[in-house]
């Protein structure tokens, strides 16, 4: 109780925080043996919505996916763990509702920067209160593009995007400056350990210069209270369509 209760005071301070070890070894393993199969069994014939790969084409190259909860039954009761929405509840001191897995990855020696973004510009939500668990698989440090997190940046607002040129992150930052890396956190982490962060707070990673991989799992929660602001949502999937069309991704 009394390392909840830290987690939630750095969460509203910072707008993320890190909690080491949080999967033991058999769910570390059972999420690692999940994917495994999910990668083997199911993604050769997910569309390109939902498996976006570094060099097209490539399948080694793998290095996102999306609803995965629609595609796996382990995934979708992945989701639902009484510990992870509890901890989502509390750290936005709100009732939860889990919207999704997704898988990130930046490939050995290819993996690219992730741009500087707040996630409630995608989320497009009123209000912008939703967060992200995110489970590291490997040994994530600088050299294979640990996330970086602006320590504060939730309590801005939101800051201005445009279209960047990620598969997968199509709008970053579009005023961003060196100023703004200047208190950076790097968020350094284990297999097991957990990074959670605010829809709001500005994070980025930086490219994966390493022979290791960079996985994680993920689980979106938007607050129960939080409805889309449509017009919104319009705007940000047409500047979304016209990056995939850029990108040649279907």
């Amino acid at each position: 109780m009394e390392q909840f209760e830290l987690y939630k005071s750095r969460f509203a301070q910072d707008g993320f925080v890190i909690a080491k070890g949080f999967l033991g070894p058999s769910e570390l393993s059972e999420l690692q043996d999940n994917l495994d199969r999910y990668i083997r069994q199911i993604v050769p014939g997910l569309p390109p919505s939902d498996a976006f790969y570094e060099v097209k084409g490539n399948a080694s190259t793998l290095k996102q996916m999306q609803f995965m909860q629609r595609n796996d039954a382990f995934f979708s009761e992945f989701q639902f763990r009484k510990r992870f929405q509890e901890l989502a509840d509390g750290l936005l001191r709100m009732p939860t509702v889990p919207q999704g897995v997704e898988y990130f990855n930046k490939p050995p020696g290819i993996g690219k920067h992730t741009p500087p973004h707040q996630d409630g510009y995608y989320f497009t939500l009123i209000p912008s209160e939703a967060l992200t668990l995110w489970f590291a698989l490997d040994e994530v440090n600088e050299e294979n593009g640990c996330v970086r997190y602006q320590p504060g940046s939730h309590k801005k607002g939101m800051r201005p995007h445009n279209v960047s040129n990620v598969l997968g992150f199509s709008q970053g930052i579009a005023d961003w400056s060196k100023e703004d890396e200047s208190n950076e956190i790097k968020g350094m982490a284990l297999p097991g350990d957990l990074l959670v962060h605010h829809c709001d707070t500005v994070h980025w990673a930086g490219a994966n210069r390493s022979s290791r991989s960079r996985r994680a799992v993920a689980i979106v929660y938007f607050s129960a209270q939080a409805v889309p602001d449509l017009e919104a949502k319009a705007r940000y999937l047409e500047s979304f369509k016209k990056q995939r069309a850029t990108l040649g991704v279907g």
